[in-house]
């Protein structure tokens, strides 16, 4: 089904919630969306899988990243789009068809911009880390992302979310011997053991860094429990599987290193990981667009692929129209007024600014 980036943005919106794209299956949007830019005298087109990179090349003095993923959730009896004069329902339609219909339309309809913009529209967000678009581009072309600053047009309630937390999991465990629990003095119970790692957990105060004027607040919690061998058996090993949330001023290192410290004693085996992200509003693209959108900006407490960004040395902020809260639900939906406001923002940025 071809796009008409001519459309209103609430239209575009529509009909790319219209063409499902559940991870995996992002082939026939991309393919849509590529036939549209290719048209575009201004912008160099580079598609990588089914990630495509589209990007003005003006000479300005700066450029900024705008980027979106183009994958949903899977289907949940919420397609087609429905349209009901202030919200429009539909799978993908707030995470995040909303924000890639308003880069869309910048794409399309903004050949001069004062900046130069570089628009990527990318796959598979919503799955393993391997298979993501983003991740993809950075490792094999990150030439193509080069730029001084990013903006994620993840919902945010049209609001500037900046940066975002690190976040690792660890498993922390305790160790016994067996016995039969009639003779449980025979044996050193390991689930007992783990009381010392719940109690470090509930005495843990918190670490709330100021970074660019925002209060991040660091979280570290068990979140899993796994042990036990038969109802009848003191069990002999014990694991609590613990999330740290970390500031971006940590690195995935001084993380780790700030866990090993606080489990001094215990085993510890790092089970994944993934960096914060600056927020960069010290930088003048990030502080001409803060100005530009407007209201009180917010520090990003989950993980977004801003952090990707950051892995490069580029600033990123959260930015798009939608409630996060809603993201991956039945119900999902994004407000219209929402979704062109964020266009007319950004569109106002974009053409405004240091110039040539």
């Amino acid at each position: 089904m071809p796009l008409d980036l001519t459309a209103d943005v609430v239209d575009l919106t529509a009909a790319l919630v219209d063409l499902e794209s559940v991870s995996g299956n992002e082939r026939a949007i991309t393919d849509a969306i590529e036939a549209e830019l290719a048209k575009a005298a201004h912008l160099s087109v580079t598609r990588i899988g089914n990630s495509l990179v589209a990007r003005t090349e003006l000479g300005r003095s700066e450029r900024v990243v705008i980027a979106g993923h183009v994958d949903t959730v899977p289907l949940n009896d919420n397609l087609p789009s429905r349209n009901d004069g202030t919200l429009l329902h539909g799978l993908g339609s707030c995470d995040m068809k909303g924000g890639v219909a308003v880069a869309l339309k910048l794409a399309a309809g903004l050949p001069t911009p004062e900046r130069d913009i570089t628009f990527v529209f990318y796959e598979c967000e919503e799955v393993d880390a391997v298979r993501n678009g983003l991740r993809i581009i950075s490792e094999q072309r990150p030439d193509l992302l080069e730029a001084d600053f990013a903006i994620l047009m993840e919902p945010s309630d049209a609001g500037v979310e900046a940066g975002c937390q690190g976040t690792l999991r660890v498993e922390v465990s305790t160790t016994g011997e067996r016995a039969h629990s009639a003779r449980s003095w025979r044996g050193k119970n390991a689930i007992h053991g783990a009381a010392e790692i719940l109690n470090r957990l509930a005495a843990y105060e918190a670490r709330m860094p100021v970074i660019d004027g925002l209060e991040y607040h660091e979280g570290l919690n068990a979140v899993l429990i796994n042990g036990g061998v038969a109802t009848n058996v003191i069990p002999d090993r014990c694991t609590v599987t613990v999330n740290y949330r970390f500031a971006p001023d940590r690195s995935e290192a001084e993380a780790l290193a700030y866990v090993t410290e606080f489990f001094d004693g215990f085993e510890i085996a790092l089970t994944d990981s993934a960096p914060g992200a600056l927020p960069g509003l010290d930088r003048p693209a990030a502080k001409a667009f803060v100005d530009a959108v407007g209201g009180q900006v917010g520090p990003k407490f989950g993980w977004t692929d801003v952090a990707r960004f950051t892995v490069l040395g580029i600033p990123a902020v959260n930015y798009g129209p939608g409630d996060p809260t809603l993201a991956h639900k039945q119900e999902e939906y994004v407000p219209l007024e929402q979704i062109r406001r964020c266009e007319q923002t950004l569109r106002t940025w974009l053409t405004s600014g240091p110039g040539a």
